[in-house]
Protein backbone atom coordinates (compact mmCIF):
# COMPACT_ATOMS: atom_id res chain seq x y z
CA UNK A 1 0.00 0.00 0.00
CA UNK A 2 1.50 3.31 -1.29
CA UNK A 3 2.10 6.60 1.47
CA UNK A 4 1.08 8.68 -1.30
CA UNK A 5 -0.66 9.56 -4.36
CA UNK A 6 -0.97 6.48 -7.43
CA UNK A 7 1.57 7.85 -10.02
CA UNK A 8 0.00 9.40 -12.92
CA UNK A 9 -3.09 10.18 -10.69
CA UNK A 10 -4.18 13.98 -10.27
CA UNK A 11 -3.20 13.96 -6.63
CA UNK A 12 0.59 13.12 -7.94
CA UNK A 13 0.58 16.37 -10.33
CA UNK A 14 0.27 18.68 -6.77
CA UNK A 15 2.74 20.13 -5.13
CA UNK A 16 5.11 17.86 -3.22
CA UNK A 17 4.23 16.89 0.31
CA UNK A 18 5.37 18.40 3.25
CA UNK A 19 7.91 15.71 4.89
CA UNK A 20 6.30 16.38 8.42
CA UNK A 21 2.85 15.27 6.75
CA UNK A 22 4.15 12.48 4.90
CA UNK A 23 6.03 10.88 7.87
CA UNK A 24 3.09 11.50 10.23
CA UNK A 25 1.36 9.46 7.80
CA UNK A 26 3.54 6.88 7.32
CA UNK A 27 4.09 6.13 11.38
CA UNK A 28 0.25 6.56 11.92
CA UNK A 29 -0.98 4.29 8.93
CA UNK A 30 2.09 1.79 10.74
CA UNK A 31 1.01 2.31 14.04
CA UNK A 32 -2.40 0.98 13.19
CA UNK A 33 -1.72 -1.82 11.98
CA UNK A 34 0.45 -3.13 14.89
CA UNK A 35 2.26 -1.48 17.84
CA UNK A 36 6.24 -0.35 16.73
CA UNK A 37 9.18 0.92 18.66
CA UNK A 38 10.64 4.10 17.49
CA UNK A 39 13.66 2.18 15.98
CA UNK A 40 10.95 0.66 13.88
CA UNK A 41 9.55 3.82 12.78
CA UNK A 42 12.64 5.75 11.74
CA UNK A 43 13.68 2.79 9.52
CA UNK A 44 10.46 2.82 8.08
CA UNK A 45 10.86 6.80 7.51
CA UNK A 46 14.52 6.32 6.63
CA UNK A 47 13.27 3.58 3.62
CA UNK A 48 10.44 5.88 2.45
CA UNK A 49 13.10 8.62 2.25
CA UNK A 50 11.46 10.92 4.61
CA UNK A 51 13.90 13.63 5.31
CA UNK A 52 16.10 13.18 9.17
CA UNK A 53 15.26 16.51 10.26
CA UNK A 54 11.04 15.76 9.36
CA UNK A 55 11.42 12.31 10.62
CA UNK A 56 12.93 13.79 13.95
CA UNK A 57 10.41 15.89 14.52
CA UNK A 58 7.43 13.85 13.84
CA UNK A 59 9.01 11.02 15.93
CA UNK A 60 9.60 13.48 19.04
CA UNK A 61 6.07 14.60 18.89
CA UNK A 62 4.78 11.26 18.71
CA UNK A 63 6.71 10.17 21.59
CA UNK A 64 5.75 13.37 23.83
CA UNK A 65 2.13 12.37 22.88
CA UNK A 66 2.59 8.80 24.12
CA UNK A 67 1.97 7.53 20.75
CA UNK A 68 5.56 6.18 20.66
CA UNK A 69 5.63 4.31 24.23
CA UNK A 70 9.22 2.02 24.05
CA UNK A 71 8.86 0.72 27.49
CA UNK A 72 5.22 0.33 27.29
CA UNK A 73 6.01 -1.94 24.00
CA UNK A 74 8.43 -3.88 25.75
CA UNK A 75 6.45 -4.29 28.93
CA UNK A 76 3.47 -5.74 26.47
CA UNK A 77 6.14 -7.62 24.54
CA UNK A 78 7.45 -9.75 27.37
CA UNK A 79 4.21 -10.50 29.03
CA UNK A 80 2.49 -11.70 25.34
CA UNK A 81 5.61 -13.30 24.22
CA UNK A 82 6.34 -15.15 27.22
CA UNK A 83 3.38 -16.10 28.14
CA UNK A 84 1.65 -17.23 24.45
CA UNK A 85 4.93 -18.69 22.94
CA UNK A 86 6.99 -19.85 26.43
CA UNK A 87 9.75 -18.15 26.16
CA UNK A 88 12.42 -16.93 28.49
CA UNK A 89 14.21 -13.99 28.99
CA UNK A 90 16.96 -14.50 27.00
CA UNK A 91 14.93 -15.22 24.00
CA UNK A 92 12.57 -11.62 24.80
CA UNK A 93 15.63 -9.78 25.31
CA UNK A 94 17.23 -10.46 21.75
CA UNK A 95 13.67 -9.97 20.28
CA UNK A 96 12.80 -6.45 22.09
CA UNK A 97 16.94 -5.46 20.97
CA UNK A 98 16.03 -6.53 17.50
CA UNK A 99 13.20 -4.28 17.15
CA UNK A 100 15.58 -1.27 18.43
CA UNK A 101 14.64 -1.09 21.81
CA UNK A 102 17.59 0.33 24.01
CA UNK A 103 19.85 -1.81 26.68
CA UNK A 104 18.06 -0.09 29.76
CA UNK A 105 14.54 -0.62 28.64
CA UNK A 106 15.01 -4.33 27.60
CA UNK A 107 16.84 -5.04 30.87
CA UNK A 108 13.89 -3.60 32.78
CA UNK A 109 11.49 -5.49 30.59
CA UNK A 110 12.61 -8.76 31.39
CA UNK A 111 13.30 -8.47 34.77
CA UNK A 112 9.19 -8.23 35.11
CA UNK A 113 9.62 -12.43 34.81
CA UNK A 114 11.02 -13.99 37.87
CA UNK A 115 12.93 -17.07 37.99
CA UNK A 116 10.14 -19.03 39.41
CA UNK A 117 7.33 -17.45 36.59
CA UNK A 118 10.01 -19.14 33.78
CA UNK A 119 10.97 -22.02 35.47
CA UNK A 120 7.27 -23.11 35.88
CA UNK A 121 6.42 -22.09 32.21
CA UNK A 122 10.00 -24.63 31.08
CA UNK A 123 7.71 -27.32 33.07
CA UNK A 124 4.45 -26.20 31.17
CA UNK A 125 6.06 -26.36 27.76
CA UNK A 126 7.66 -29.77 28.87
CA UNK A 127 4.66 -31.38 30.22
CA UNK A 128 3.01 -30.13 26.80
CA UNK A 129 5.71 -32.35 24.70
CA UNK A 130 6.20 -35.06 26.83
CA UNK A 131 4.07 -37.22 25.67
CA UNK A 132 5.45 -37.30 22.04
CA UNK A 133 8.17 -38.30 23.06
CA UNK A 134 7.00 -41.66 25.13
CA UNK A 135 8.45 -44.14 22.60
CA UNK A 136 11.87 -42.82 22.95
CA UNK A 137 15.08 -43.58 24.84
CA UNK A 138 15.86 -41.50 27.73
CA UNK A 139 18.80 -39.65 26.14
CA UNK A 140 16.96 -39.23 23.43
CA UNK A 141 13.88 -37.63 25.15
CA UNK A 142 16.16 -35.54 27.28
CA UNK A 143 17.58 -33.65 24.19
CA UNK A 144 14.42 -33.21 22.41
CA UNK A 145 13.18 -31.55 25.48
CA UNK A 146 15.96 -29.92 26.33
CA UNK A 147 16.62 -28.63 22.77
CA UNK A 148 13.36 -27.27 22.66
CA UNK A 149 13.51 -25.06 25.76
CA UNK A 150 16.87 -23.74 24.01
CA UNK A 151 15.13 -22.67 20.93
CA UNK A 152 12.98 -20.64 23.53
CA UNK A 153 15.86 -19.05 25.71
CA UNK A 154 16.04 -20.92 28.16
CA UNK A 155 19.88 -21.68 29.85
CA UNK A 156 21.07 -25.40 29.37
CA UNK A 157 21.28 -25.84 33.32
CA UNK A 158 17.68 -25.03 33.68
CA UNK A 159 16.60 -26.78 30.80
CA UNK A 160 17.90 -29.70 31.92
CA UNK A 161 16.92 -29.73 35.50
CA UNK A 162 12.85 -29.30 34.21
CA UNK A 163 13.12 -32.80 31.88
CA UNK A 164 15.19 -34.52 34.43
CA UNK A 165 12.56 -33.73 36.53
CA UNK A 166 9.55 -34.51 34.57
CA UNK A 167 10.73 -37.77 33.67
CA UNK A 168 11.56 -38.57 36.81
CA UNK A 169 7.93 -38.00 37.48
CA UNK A 170 7.39 -40.26 35.13
CA UNK A 171 9.04 -43.21 36.37
CA UNK A 172 11.91 -43.27 33.47
CA UNK A 173 15.51 -43.83 34.89
CA UNK A 174 18.10 -40.42 34.56
CA UNK A 175 21.57 -41.24 34.15
CA UNK A 176 23.99 -38.60 36.12
CA UNK A 177 26.44 -37.90 33.15
CA UNK A 178 23.94 -35.49 30.80
CA UNK A 179 25.34 -32.27 31.08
Amino acid sequence: MPDGPDDGSPASRGAAADPQSVARAICLRLLTMAPKTRAQLAEALRKREVPDDAAEAVLDRFTELGLIDDEAFAEAWVNSRHHGRGLAKRALAAELRHRGVDGDTVNEAVEQLDPDQELETARRLVDRKLSSSRGLDPQARTRRLAGMLARKGYSPGLAYRVVREALENEGVPVEDDYP
